[in-house]
């Protein structure tokens, strides 16, 4: 298995249990795809570097987890259509 982080800029505009919601989805779909979750950081509200959808500031979270080389396609694929993030990025962690 591999080790990856998901980086993930949530809607700033969303209430607090709508932004959980979002992130619980993410880590469901992280599970789905026989990965398993280490660790969520949650940085808060950040401003962006630029504006994004009329946004200037995000909720930002980084999830760790271990996968197979498969699980970040499917992930992607999964984060691209879902409301309410506004950019997301996973990287393969090196040791």
């Amino acid at each position: 298995m591999n080790k990856y982080e998901l980086a993930l800029v949530v809607n700033a505009k969303l209430e607090d249990e709508a932004r959980d919601a979002v992130v619980e989805k993410a880590k469901g779909y992280i599970t789905r795809y026989n990965g398993n979750i280490t660790e969520v950081e949650d940085w808060g509200k950040k401003r962006l570097a630029y504006e994004i959808q009329k946004m200037h500031e995000g909720f930002y979270y980084f999830i760790h987890f271990e996968a197979e080389p498969a699980c970040p396609t499917e992930l992607e694929k999964e984060m691209r259509i879902m409301d309410n993030v506004l950019r997301y990025l996973i990287v393969k962690v090196e040791e």
